[in-house]
């Protein structure tokens, strides 16, 4: 009876005083059986399914919130990729479909709606064509709307053309929202090895080996470890990821069990807890806070990659502990705009554009929401999302980029995008040209860790 007095005792602390909340509950709907010839009949199909299977999603998360104490700050929804269902569509029908989507996103009251994605990894059909070509403006004519490209697998190597295609998309897409700093490219995401039941957007999507409809979970906690920590200012090494260990335990198992009610309530499936550690701008809400804390002077500086090496490790052993099921990217997040410490960071020139892409060697996404110069050149950004590709196909493990180009403004400018999303300093690319290299096109090749059959 202690114990368990104790354990409601420190759940009540990691909410009220540590910022503990479930960052998402999203559910995954299958859309295949939406597909018609007529693309107006298509759009049709969509948005009934959609708001057919997550009418009382929102309803219910938030009740379940409510009766438990614990918020779930997101309730959002992910789909078939959205290129599947554009086979024999144009582009204009895949504009109307991300509207389509993005109506069906306001019916059900949900936050975001990811999906509007390709998988071209090996190579593009035509309707990964037509949904390329679509993104800048399906993306910029919506406001819920979320998209990913995947350009890169360990199986399959590295598609070339379409990171080409894909810087360009990207500069297309800020110009197209320049009045709002290039916002359409914070609803985008580029990866290699992508989840399948990622529940964290831009880059969710319902795979192909998901179910019919399923509810996965993303817990958060950066402010629950750092208060944590802070307990054990004299720990050694060791100690210090026995204390994280232990902390993403508990985390997790609240996490399940509200993710498992709120997936009882809407007799749905639960299906994956991803133990991402996510930030958001609010104070004491950081992992470079957490990195600091266990004893770098300012994330950047030399020591870094190990105190995130060592952080992302315990985390992952306490969360599988405490979940049958876990999936998605399960990590820890480092998005610029969303970190109050990585931003200081920048600021104070101990953290750069070249020690966040080493850093994604070893945490679970990658280069993700950083405001660039807005004359980064198409090319140069096809370079960058070249370089993380290979980081995560050499490495077999998830990698991502989420750049945002910003008009008119300079490296050393900040950058307010608002809400969750919050603020970033512009960081500058090489001034050196990539062109001739992605100009080559063609595909990379997998690598030997491929041959594991």
């Amino acid at each position: 009876m202690s114990l368990a007095f104790q354990e409601i005792q420190e759940t009540i602390r990691m909410i009220q005083m540590e910022k503990l909340d479930i960052r998402t509950v999203t559910m995954g709907i299958s859309l295949r059986d939406c597909i018609d010839q007529d693309p107006s009949r298509t759009q049709q199909l969509v948005y009934d399914k959609i708001t057919s299977s997550a009418k009382y999603l929102r309803r219910t998360a938030d009740k379940v919130a409510e009766e438990y104490g614990i918020p779930i700050v997101n309730k959002r929804i992910s789909i078939t990729p959205a290129s599947e269902l554009l086979g024999a569509a144009t582009k204009e029908d895949a504009v109307a479909l991300a509207e389509t989507l993005d109506k069906a996103a306001l019916a059900t009251e949900v936050d975001f709606i990811g999906g509007f994605s390709a998988l071209i990894h090996k190579g593009i059909t035509k309707g990964d064509a037509v949904l390329l070509d679509a993104l800048p403006e399906a993306l910029s004519r919506t406001s819920r709307v979320c998209g990913s490209v995947s350009a890169a697998t360990t199986k399959t190597g590295i598609n070339m053309d379409g990171i080409k295609r894909l810087g360009e998309i990207i500069k297309e897409a800020s110009e197209l929202t320049a009045e709002q700093n290039g916002i359409a490219c914070a609803k985008f995401v580029v990866f290699c090895n992508p989840a399948e039941d990622n529940p964290f957007m831009a880059g969710a999507f319902h795979g192909t080996g998901e179910q019919e409809v399923v509810l996965n979970v993303g817990v958060s906690g950066p402010g629950v470890v750092l208060h944590a920590l802070r307990r054990y200012p004299e720990a050694d090494l060791g100690e210090v990821s026995d204390v994280i260990k232990r902390t993403a335990f508990k985390i997790t198992r609240a996490g399940e069990l509200i993710g498992r009610e709120v997936a009882e309530r809407l007799n749905t499936s639960f299906g994956i807890m991803d133990l991402s550690l996510a930030p958001t701008n609010a104070m004491n809400d950081s992992v470079a806070e957490i990195l600091e804390e266990i004893g770098l002077e300012r994330v950047g500086t030399h020591g870094t990659i190990a105190a995130l090496a060592l952080m992302n490790d315990a985390v992952k052993k306490g969360g599988a502990m405490a979940s049958s099921y876990v999936g998605g990217l399960s990590g820890a997040f480092i998005p610029v705009s969303e970190d109050n410490g990585m931003i200081k960071g920048i600021e104070d020139k101990a953290l750069s554009l070249s020690k966040l892409e080493a850093m994604t060697c070893v945490c679970s996404v990658g280069l993700d929401m950083i405001a660039l110069n807005g004359d980064a050149s198409a090319a140069s950004i096809s370079g960058l999302i070249a370089d993380e590709m290979a980081i995560g196909m050499i490495n077999k493990k998830t990698t991502a980029v989420r750049v945002i180009p910003v008009q008119g403004k300079r490296e050393g400018d900040m950058v307010e995008f608002g809400g969750l999303l919050g603020r970033a300093p512009v960081m500058g690319l090489n001034p050196f040209s990539s062109e001739k290299f992605i100009k080559r096109g063609g595909r990379i090749p997998a690598p030997l860790q491929a041959l594991i059959n």
